[in-house]
């Protein structure tokens, strides 16, 4: 059995020897094949130059250098599509995931699961970490119609049939928590110890996790385009009763200013089959604009370690 273990890296100088010191210890501990690749994701500091020390010395850490930061999802699709391992763990590169925990995954997934999530049963984060991640995932299940666990990040181990499904999404937007859960198979999860967080500062600001957001919320779901027709309609219906009311009102005389009401009614009911018209027109722009892009969703201009 050989073990992939896959980790993006931006911002990662000050971590990176000791992450691969304690992955590589604890999967030696373990008797296990394994390959650690590590995918810098265009950090501005010196990340790149320290990997490269680091697999000069280590044949066992390869490096994937992206042509310029195209996020953490981004890159760990790269990992991903050269991973070798019949397991590929995934897992940041801060040490927030502990590599110890990886063996807690390996015995949970003999007992014949092909997906194992890391569970942050205690989440050592900062208070407006944490309340921003909550509204994330509360925002992010409701435009989606799906159940997320805000406990729940990239850390897990996953079988290489599942990582294949994964590479075979066509999505132009990934993320890879919802992309793990979207393929099914027999998934369970475990809680870990999660660490906090102390000499670095996440890269997800308010405004990335925002973007984030919406990025995916367009990739996976319509609803917001259902919402929208929704919303159209009961801005006709709202625009009926209106109408009703203020014909009623002319009918008894107490309309001073005529045409009032016609301008009124004209303006709800076409205003409402304006919005609904453009939410059914969206649904099928979106299809078709999802369809036609056809650019790579990352360039990897550097590898090393690898034998291709």
């Amino acid at each position: 059995m050989k073990i992939s273990v896959v980790s993006p890296i931006y911002y990662g100088e000050a971590h990176l020897n000791e992450l691969v010191e304690r992955t590589e210890t604890h999967l030696l501990s373990l008797g296990v094949e394994f390959e650690i690749i590590l995918v810098e994701d265009g950090s501005p500091d010196n990340s790149w130059d320290k990997m490269v020390e680091i697999a000069e010395l280590n044949k066992n850490v390869k490096l994937i250098r992206m042509s310029r930061n195209f996020g953490q999802h981004y890159a760990i699709t790269a990992g991903l599509a050269h991973a070798t391992g019949d397991w590929v763990v995934v897992m940041d590169c801060d040490l927030q995931d502990q590599p110890e925990e990886i063996g807690a995954l390996l015995n949970k997934m003999q007992e014949g699961f092909d997906i194992v999530f890391a569970r942050r049963a205690v989440r050592k984060d900062g208070f407006l970490k944490k309340l921003s991640s909550r509204i994330f995932y509360k925002f992010f299940a409701f435009l989606t119609d799906t159940e997320q666990d805000e406990a729940i990040a990239n850390f897990g181990i996953y079988n290489k049939k599942v990582i294949a499904a994964i590479l075979s999404m066509k999505d132009k937007i990934k993320y890879f928590p919802t992309m793990s859960k979207w393929v099914g198979f027999n998934a369970t999860s475990i809680d870990v110890e999660h660490s906090s967080r102390e000499d670095t500062k996440s890269s997800y600001n308010l405004r990335k996790l925002f973007k984030l957001a919406f990025d995916n919320i367009i990739s996976f779901s319509n609803k917001p385009l259902r919402l929208t027709v929704s919303f159209g309609l009961m801005i006709s219906a709202i625009s009926f009763l209106f109408g009703a009311y203020y014909l009623v009102l002319y009918f008894r005389g107490e309309i001073v200013v005529l045409g009032y009401a016609s301008l009124i009614i004209s303006i709800w009911f076409l205003s409402g089959l304006i919005i609904f018209f453009l939410g059914v027109f969206g649904l099928y722009l979106a299809k078709i604009f999802d369809s036609v892009k056809d650019r790579p969703v990352f360039i990897v201009s550097e590898k090393i370690n690898f034998e291709d």
